[in-house]
């Protein structure tokens, strides 16, 4: 065995960069924080030489002459001093070792000054080798990076293509346009301006010009404030008949810090359930403002990754935040209280624990609830929110008949909008009333049955029935067994009453594959779809007025609870430009 020696400063700071710089866009992360923290209102980042040349200028404050050689050395620097300091951290940046590590694995040249010298400092390092001069400059600070991992040639080898790793520098360049809408950001590859954004501190106005003006056409505001526990959340999400086909569209903050976070991503799942397809997700902008000492954000050198002090009330300000947002509530007072300790989920710190209910992997950076849990948390969610008055729905106008023009196929409602033809989907527009309707409901009016057929079924649907009784009880089904696996219906929801009920069980008891815990929800959907107009069925003009008039007083007007969208409107100008008019 080789005698033991002591690493070099080098291969110690190369070391640590294989943590910090994974490729190109870390370089640009790291950089770019630096100069948010260093409260920079212009931030320039310019990519060359196939993503290993990286220029980021900023107008912050700048780097101190004294201070400029101690900034490149490990473990240097302004933002923590004490062993408190790391459990209340107000910066993005803290762990001092970003620029030890660049300088490490590429040739860095620094050009800054600060307020307080009408001369800068120009640094040249390469090979962790440090050299300064005096020389002109603006205020703030120009970090020049070239031939990035020269030195480790392995490391090229693990490099995407120049267009990949790009992309990935486009979306971080983005994540942070959108947690810093106070500061102007400029993205250029090869001279080319590829972002920019206006710095106007409006995030709407960001996402903007981040994405595009359809984007923002559809989205909702969420904000809610607790001042009693600091938590404050705000930023946007989209219209359950907006959805996006990968969970990339969720842009997490935690105190204007990009987070991978389970239980933040849980809250927003759990939001959205019931409301759009499965393989569909949301477009979401959230940032989350908690104090930094309830907060451990120094987990993984990412700083990606963050552990909280009390999860369960994370997930039920999120979760509850997003509801309001969706269903237009808007925040009245700060209302300060504390959830009681059984209205939560409990999830946990512990890296891996599994009960019967809630199942954490931190391995896998997953949470898993089963649906008797969120059933559960949902329904004590919405009694506590109304207990607590958080929200006030604005003051209802009593609205004018829609102006509807007819149906089309039998099957989409026609309305004459001011802004274009709007056209519904009259029975999944009365599927979500009649849902809603549901859920709301405490109890549900039952039909007597005078004559059922006998419904034949399978041991293991019987089981399941048998088991779940009380729940059928609960949406108004009475159901009786005569043999061990056969049936009939006593009662069902008067709102069924012309339905078949052996095609209601079946619809039921299809793909439920053994899943008690959604059977609830199952019984819910199938009860509402079947009592709802079905597709080519000819309304008459008051039926159809009914319809929209219901379907406008839902709190989720967007989709039906599988997920499809409700409504569709076409422009009056996409019409009148179709026909070549100018009205």
């Amino acid at each position: 065995m080789a005698r033991i020696k002591q690493l070099s400063k080098h291969l110690i700071n190369q070391i640590a960069a294989g943590e910090v710089i994974e490729r190109p866009a870390s370089v640009v992360k790291e950089l770019a924080e630096n100069s948010i923290d260093a409260g920079a209102t212009k931030l320039s980042i310019e990519i060359t030489n196939d993503c290993r040349n990286i220029r980021v200028a900023d107008n912050g404050s700048g780097i101190y002459p004294d201070d400029i050689l101690l900034a490149f050395s490990k473990h240097a620097t302004s933002k923590i001093e004490t062993d408190e300091d790391l459990y209340n951290i107000h910066t993005l940046g803290f762990r001092g070792e970003a620029l030890s590590s660049i300088i490490s694995i590429s040739k860095l040249t620094c050009i800054t000054r600060t307020k307080d010298f009408d001369n800068g400092t120009k640094v040249i390092c390469e090979n962790s080798e440090v050299k300064k001069v005096e020389t002109g400059c603006a205020i703030g600070t120009i970090m020049e990076v070239k031939d990035l991992f020269y030195n480790i040639p392995a490391r090229l080898k693990f490099l995407k293509s120049s267009n990949t790793e790009f992309s990935y520098i486009q979306e971080l360049v983005q994540s942070i346009s959108l947690a810093h809408p106070e500061c102007s950001i400029e993205l250029k590859k090869n001279g080319k301006t590829v972002l920019k954004t206006s710095g106007q501190n409006n995030l709407l106005q960001t996402i903007k010009e981040v994405y595009s003006t359809d984007v923002t056409q559809n989205l909702k505001e969420v904000l809610k404030t607790d001042t009693l526990s600091g938590l404050k959340i705000s930023g946007y999400v989209s219209t359950p008949n907006y959805t996006r086909s990968s969970k990339k569209s969720y842009h997490m903050y935690i105190n204007s810090r990009a987070v991978k976070d389970p239980v933040f991503q849980k809250s927003i799942d759990t939001a959205y359930k019931a409301l759009i397809a499965n393989g569909k997700y949301p477009f979401v902008v959230l940032n989350l403002e908690i104090p930094p000492s309830d907060i451990d954000v120094n987990v993984h050198p990412t700083k990606k990754e963050v552990r909280y002090k009390n999860p369960n009330q994370i997930f039920n300000f999120i979760y509850t935040s997003i509801q309001g947002g969706l269903t237009n509530f808007v925040e009245k007072q700060q209302i300060n209280y504390e959830l009681p300790s059984d209205n939560v989920i409990n999830f946990t710190q512990q890296k891996l624990e599994k009960s019967e209910d809630v199942y954490v992997d931190k391995n896998e950076d997953t949470i898993y609830i089963s649906d008797r849990e969120i059933e559960r948390f949902e329904q004590e969610q919405t009694q506590n929110i109304e207990q607590k008055q958080i929200f006030v729905v604005p003051e209802e106008k009593e609205e004018p008949e829609e102006n509807i023009i007819g149906q089309y196929k039998n099957t989409y409602i026609l309305i004459e909008k001011d802004d274009g033809l709007e056209i519904v989907d009259q029975h999944i527009a009365e599927e979500r009333y009649n849902y809603e309707k549901l859920r709301e409901n405490k109890e549900i009016n039952s039909q007597m049955l005078f004559i059922s057929d006998v419904i034949e079924i399978s041991d293991s649907e019987a089981e399941l029935i048998k088991e779940n009784l009380d729940k059928f009880e609960k949406f108004g089904f009475g159901i009786e067994f005569t043999k061990s696996n056969e049936l009939i219906f006593r009662k069902v929801p008067q709102i069924l009453a012309k339905v078949n009920p052996k095609e209601i069980l079946s619809d039921i008891l299809e793909h439920i594959e053994g899943d008690i815990d959604g059977l609830e929800e199952k019984i819910m959907r199938t009860t509402a779809c079947k009592a709802s107009v079905k597709a080519g069925q000819k309304l008459s003009l008051w039926q159809m007025q009914e319809i929209i008039k219901k379907w406008r007083t839902t709190k989720m007007p967007y989709t039906c609870p599988h997920g499809r969208p409700i409504t569709h409107t076409i422009k009056h100008k996409d019409i009148a430009s179709f026909f070549q008019r100018n009205d």
